[in-house]
């Protein structure tokens, strides 16, 4: 089945992005390292709308939106990571209760009345959900490295990490 080849990725993509959240100060909403860059907390805020994509992919068959309609700004880390923990489960539980037939099912995202995307939604779990998710949580390390906040290791230690090991313990 689908759902059970994309829910460890999906788990394990999750509890990372929490890491990289997690370190997310509140004094550093505002930062951008450029002019042309989204600050942190709109960043941060973007990462943590990922698990809702996921809601939308799965629990309707278009999603449409229009010029002027906001994004999600959070304004502290605990209301970030609220909602973030709670798209994830909900997100985890619509995986888990998907069919195949479901997941072979073409979902559309309609912009300004414009198709912009229509892909299976296997696909779009995958590519807009996930992959997504993944490179702009890259952004985020970014961010954070420049604001010198320790990042967490993703698929191994981090930089980081690694100091208990450079250290000399003789």
């Amino acid at each position: 089945m689908i759902s059970q080849m994309l829910l460890p990725e999906f788990d394990q993509e999750m509890q990372n992005t929490r890491k990289m959240l997690e370190r997310v100060p509140d004094d550093k909403f505002d930062y951008r390292p450029h002019e042309k860059s989204m600050s942190l907390g709109r960043l941060a805020g973007h990462l943590a709308e990922f698990p809702s994509w996921g809601v939308h992919t799965l629990a309707m068959e278009v999603l449409e939106m229009q010029p002027g309609q906001q994004p999600y700004e959070p304004k502290s880390k605990q209301e970030l990571l609220q909602k973030f923990d709670k798209d994830v489960a909900e997100a985890r539980d619509r995986i888990a209760g998907a069919s195949d037939e479901d997941f072979r099912k073409v979902w559309k995202f309609i912009y300004a009345g414009k198709e912009i995307i229509a892909l299976p939604r296997s696909e779009v779990m995958r590519g807009m959900v996930i992959s997504h998710m993944i490179h702009h949580r890259a952004q985020l390390g970014v961010y954070l490295r420049l604001n010198e906040i320790e990042i967490p290791g993703m698929y191994g230690p981090s930089a980081d990490e690694m100091k208990f090991w450079a250290a000399d313990n003789t």
